[in-house]
């Protein structure tokens, strides 16, 4: 695979707002941004939800929430865009951006109007619900003129905007791009996946016997991405896989087939084998069908090796559209702050430990299993979504 460099990330969540407090957050245990909210409908969810307080108002065309969050994310990687359009041309850096958000803090209350009066009130316009606004507010903020591209494949959003912009930069039509990801835990989201019984009634215990469901959260990722190591991280995506098994509109296949392809693709385009793999960020939902699939692709794939492995999901939340990038994010980090550490850290998995016998053995990296004697120069990140588009990231330094 071509060199694709990596910035430093511009990162928003319930669990840091920004890289240095996100990683605090997921190799401590700090779940103190999973609050108990109360949705439109009266129903109680915990949520990772970003306070209010700490969102900024946004240069936006359309001041929703979530391009306050976006924009938070974004300003943290401003200096980097800066750089790359002073060296290749606005017209040469490309924007692609994951969401699956179409403007529901604008929507509902719009059409509620409507439905009351027969019309739109007269700051509604059809284009906050347009799939394309995140990614056209990249380009109108940075003052862009490159290929713009939108990317909604549910959870494996932001994964599939990184791999299509390494595409771009493979391909020559770009020199730059700015990839990532946001969501928003909106009260449609909530209600949504609540009538898929799929919200857990607590905070979210993945790969647990006793996992009951998904913790919805809310958040944004950015990187910048360059053929050259122009930002000096030093820090490259070193392959992807993806694949598709389309097995149920909500459920993954059983088998763990699609994910199982995912990551062998990813490591073939690495040039890597499981054994080379130092951490593994899980998608990790704790829902029932997700966790066992799951478990069974990654020791199809890793075997005996027993690779460390862990989900930051029970301190972000789901994050949706944006967890891929989010995820990849924690990998970046993981690389950058063991390089000169005394005691290698990973991100911890948060669960109650009971142990699912349906479910192959994982290396779980929990408060029994906290430190690592190798050295984590290369990380893989899993994204499962709905419909069975699988998505794996491998980051590293090689």
């Amino acid at each position: 695979m071509n060199n694709v460099y990596l910035s430093k990330p511009g990162t928003v969540t319930c669990a840091g707002l920004d890289s240095d407090e996100l990683w605090n957050s997921v190799v401590c245990g700090n779940q103190q941004g999973i609050k108990k909210i109360t949705a439109v409908s009266g129903d109680e969810f915990f949520v990772g939800k970003i306070a209010d307080e700490k969102l900024e108002e946004t240069t936006a065309r359309f001041s929703m929430r979530i391009h306050r969050i976006q924009e938070m994310a974004l300003n943290q990687i401003s200096g980097e865009v800066v750089i790359a359009r002073e060296k290749y041309g606005s017209d040469r850096i490309a924007v692609c951006v994951g969401s699956c958000d179409n403007g529901t803090e604008f929507s509902l209350s719009g059409h509620r109007i409507f439905f009351e009066t027969g019309k739109f009130d007269s700051d509604y316009s059809i284009e906050m619900q347009g799939a394309d606004y995140p990614s056209t507010f990249v380009k109108e903020k940075f003052g862009l003129t490159g290929p713009c591209l939108s990317f909604s494949t549910a959870c494996s959003s932001s994964g599939a905007a990184i791999i299509k912009g390494a595409q771009l930069l493979a391909s020559g039509m770009a020199d730059a791009v700015i990839s990532g990801g946001v969501d928003i835990a909106s009260d449609t989201v909530l209600l949504g996946f609540g009538s898929l019984e799929a919200v857990s009634s607590e905070i979210t215990n993945p790969f647990s016997a006793n996992r009951s469901g998904i913790t919805l959260g809310e958040g944004a990722a950015f990187f910048v991405m360059t053929r050259e190591n122009l930002f000096g991280t030093g820090i490259k995506l070193l392959g992807y896989g993806e694949s598709s098994d389309a097995h149920h509109m909500t459920s993954p296949d059983p088998s763990g087939d699609g994910a199982r392809r995912a990551m062998e693709m990813a490591l073939e385009k690495a040039g890597l084998e499981p054994k080379d793999i130092d951490y593994l960020n899980l998608h990790g939902t704790g829902t029932r069908l997700n966790d066992l699939m799951e478990s069974k692709a990654v020791a199809a794939v890793f075997g005996e090796s027993k690779v460390a492995a862990s989900t930051t999901k029970p301190f972000t939340g789901h994050t949706l559209g944006a967890g891929s990038a989010v995820e990849l994010a924690v990998c970046f980090e993981a690389i950058r702050k063991n390089r000169n550490a005394e005691k290698n850290l990973l991100p911890l998995q948060k669960w109650d430990g009971v142990r699912d016998e349906e479910m192959p053995v994982l290396n779980l990296v929990d408060e029994n299993n906290s430190g690592n004697c190798r050295k984590i120069k290369v990380c893989m990140s899993n994204s499962f979504a709905f419909g069975g588009s699988n998505c794996c990231l491998i980051v590293g330094e090689r």
